[in-house]
């Protein structure tokens, strides 16, 4: 197992281990249609990465054969992936569940429109990210007119039967703090949320995933520009809970980045830390075979704090 210098202290991130795989994370390519202060992934408008149609078919060829119960979809917009209809529709013939991390303001783009129609269609799980229910923190962190954009989406979303009470269609929102802090706890969060959105605008929506911003690429650099690199770091090496270790997101999923190769989950991949099997530096989705991972070990970094501190993080939100 390979373990990145520690950044901070003389200590090492405690090792992981596999459990059974039931996730497979695509990025379908950095291309995005706005540009946040938070991501991980530097994504945005004149990114040119998107995965190609052989390499979805290598992903839908493993999706089977893997027999993996759920199809996390991410980007950039991966809604921008002229792809992403076919990934999406194949996986549910399938009875793969399936869940798109969408930014919302992609439902309002030209061409796009019909998106979150396409969504419903196919019982897709939406995952959409809106940092505060206020206008002001939302515009700081991804730009003027996102959370105008994202209210109509939402409205639209709901329009369509996503969060009613007697619809199948999951609608789930993303909290990301504002700045280097750590996420307030999740339960009350959710509450403030649910009565916020329907008093003012009424939206509704099922739960609300509360995930601390991790300490890479953009988010990085505006860490070290402010001089508040290190001091982050020590606050989620600080804040670090060993029960958070069973529910970390790696133990069950595995990250697919847009040429097809394959990490322990989207931080490493973002990081340039594949995932290590049999020997090989990097591993393509097209060389995995159906047989299981557990108890494989995990690829581990400084960067790891980010999911175990406080009540910890996942891409399904708290642990704890």
């Amino acid at each position: 197992m390979s373990a990145v210098q520690p950044i901070i202290k003389n200590t090492f991130f405690p090792p992981l281990k596999r459990a059974r795989l039931t996730t497979l994370q695509v990025n379908l390519g950095y291309l995005c249609n706005q540009q946040c202060t938070h991501c991980h992934v530097n994504a945005g408008p004149k990114r040119k990465e998107l995965m190609s149609r052989a390499t979805v078919e290598q992903v839908l060829c493993y999706l089977r054969a893997a027999k993996i119960t759920t199809l996390d979809v991410t980007g950039g917009a991966p809604e921008l992936n002229p792809h992403f209809r076919e990934l999406v529709s194949a996986a549910r013939s399938h009875g793969v569940r399936v869940m798109d991390r969408c930014n919302l303001t992609i439902l309002e783009q030209p061409g796009y429109e019909d998106m979150a129609q396409f969504l419903a269609d196919h019982q897709v799980e939406v995952v959409a990210s809106l940092p505060c229910y206020l206008e002001d923190n939302v515009d700081k962190q991804r730009g003027d007119g996102v959370f105008q954009s994202s209210l109509r989406a939402l409205q639209k979303l709901n329009r369509l039967g996503y969060a009613a009470a007697d619809s199948a269609l999951t609608l789930d929102l993303v909290y990301n703090p504002v700045g280097p802090y750590l996420p307030p706890p999740q339960a009350a969060l959710e509450q403030d949320y649910k009565r916020e959105l329907f008093d003012r605008y009424g939206i509704v929506f099922n739960h609300l995933y509360t995930i601390t911003n991790m300490p890479i690429k953009r988010f990085a650099a505006e860490l070290k520009k402010a001089g508040q690199y290190e001091q982050y770091m020590e606050l989620l090496q600080g804040a670090h809970q060993d029960t958070n270790l069973a529910g970390v997101m790696c133990r069950s999923l595995i990250s697919v980045d847009w040429q097809g190769y394959v990490y322990d989950c989207d931080f490493n991949q973002m990081l340039g830390l594949p995932l290590r099997l049999n020997g090989k530096a990097r591993m393509h989705i097209s060389e995995l075979t159906d047989t299981g991972m557990e108890g494989r070990p995990i690829v581990i970094g400084d960067h790891c704090y980010g999911c175990t501190a406080g009540q910890g993080s996942s891409c399904g939100g708290a642990l704890n």
